[in-house]
């Protein structure tokens, strides 16, 4: 159902936005979470490095698809501000066809080359053989993340959040089942954990395309990749491919961190697994805001309510700091019992304890930074999103990280300042674009 981001009380707008998505991203999260725990209390430390290392690879194919995706949310949020119903449309034929067709390209590609991709991560030999496991059954799901991204861009950028959380919901129950089926039950280990993951994917797309084929849509829709228009998909993609870029790049930059610590051995390799999860439950409610923001600017743009889009910047913020202030005490004050969670080996869980005291302050800081990067997607103004994320992350973040590695007697604490550091920078460069004003020139779009 179709909701108006232009109308009334901002902060309820807002939350009434952001909290089913917020519960979707909580729920996807969970695939991965849920993956970790249950393989953390069954399976050994080569199970947990196998899904830790092709969970990231796969979360950089989801961040490419999302980052496309969200170009498509941005389009369809302006078009419903101007009330252009005919364009909406239009925009949606052409956002699926390119998730479809990216999905379908980056499954053949990553089936043929699986073992090239876990050779150069440089993975724990113990773990090599189900990590090329986990890696091949998760990527014949592609098609389904790119389906379920597709359709709820659509849906999200027309300000319905609810129809993708109980989509996701339903396909989270499912993983959750057969992971303790197949890897607790059946004793699969990685490869368990990858089919419940690739079949509640499936899930997921199979629902949501079922929920837009129903016809409650406020434009005529119908499945048909033939009927895309070039000229729009050249649209799509030109907001796109900065955040498809930038999601693509950083999440890449977490492969290279997961490659330089798994050189330090197969405890910190399993302890960067267990604390990124952790980390990540954390950066949700930063993504929500994102997402949310980025909906409720374009809308708001395209309505031509510039003053209420910086209202809504400055509460979000707020907000955003406020929930992430208490997740980031509860970490800083229980680091062992949450690591506990993921996982029993003790040096495991003391090196997360070490990576965890520096690196949960990034959960702090990219509340700012992802608030911003939502407001500024609003306006189209995604490749400064994309320069400002990539410089800080390659010019910062990854020098640190590798910097820091290679001293002597280095730790997984000395490694976690990296993040909040980048971050800061990313700040900074916010600021400055922010109070130059150049983001209040408004691109037309058509």
């Amino acid at each position: 159902m179709e909701q108006d981001l232009t109308q009334g009380s901002i902060s309820k707008v807002l939350l009434r936005f952001v909290l089913p998505f917020l519960g979707a991203s909580i729920l996807q999260f969970l695939y991965s979470v849920v993956d970790m725990i249950i393989v953390g209390q069954f399976a050994d430390a080569a199970a947990i490095s196998a899904v830790n290392t092709s969970g990231q690879i796969m979360q950089l194919i989801t961040g490419l698809i999302s980052g496309i995706a969200t170009g498509g949310t941005v389009l369809i949020g302006q078009h419903v501000g101007a009330k252009r119903y005919p364009s909406v449309s239009s925009v949606a034929q052409a956002l699926l066809a390119l998730c479809l067709g990216l999905g379908v390209l980056l499954t053949a590609i990553f089936l043929a080359g699986n073992h090239f991709i876990i050779s150069i991560m440089q993975v724990p030999a113990a773990a090599v053989l189900p990590a090329q496991e986990y890696l091949r059954i998760t990527s014949l799901g592609i098609l389904f993340i790119a389906g379920y991204n597709g359709i709820s861009a659509i849906l999200r950028g027309l300000g319905d959040s609810k129809r993708p959380m109980y989509f996701v919901g339903c396909s989270c129950i499912l993983n959750i089942f057969g992971d303790l089926l197949l890897v607790g039950g059946f004793r699969m280990g990685a490869a368990g954990a990858a089919l419940a993951t690739m079949l509640s994917q499936a899930v997921a797309c199979i629902l949501a395309l079922l929920s837009l084929l129903r016809g409650t849509l406020p434009f005529p829709f119908s499945c048909n990749p033939r009927k895309a228009q070039p000229a729009i998909m050249g649209q799509v993609l030109r907001l796109g491919i900065p955040l498809a870029a930038q999601d693509v790049l950083v999440n890449l930059s977490f492969v290279m961190i997961t490659a330089i610590v798994n050189h330090m051995g197969l405890t910190q390799s399993a302890a960067v697994g267990v604390v990124e999860r952790i980390i990540g439950f954390g950066m949700l409610i930063p993504i929500a805001f994102l997402s949310a923001l980025s909906a409720f600017t374009a809308q708001n743009v395209g309505a031509r309510e510039l003053e209420r889009t910086k209202s809504g910047l400055k509460l979000s913020i707020l907000l955003c700091l406020v929930v992430t202030g208490v997740f980031t005490g509860v970490i800083e004050c229980f680091p062992g019992a949450v690591s506990r969670l993921f996982t029993s080996d003790r040096a495991v869980v003391s090196n997360c304890i070490l990576y965890l005291r520096t690196y949960s302050l990034d959960i702090l800081m990219v509340s700012f930074v992802f608030c911003f990067n939502g407001f500024f997607s609003g306006y189209g103004k995604t490749t400064f999103t994309m320069l400002n994320c990539v410089l800080s992350t390659f010019l910062v973040r990854v020098p640190l990280v590798y910097l820091f590695s290679i001293l002597p007697n280095t730790s997984l604490l000395l490694i976690g300042i990296a993040a909040p550091t980048a971050s800061l920078v990313q700040i900074i460069m916010q600021l400055v674009y922010y109070r130059a004003g150049s983001w209040k020139r408004i691109e037309q779009v058509s």
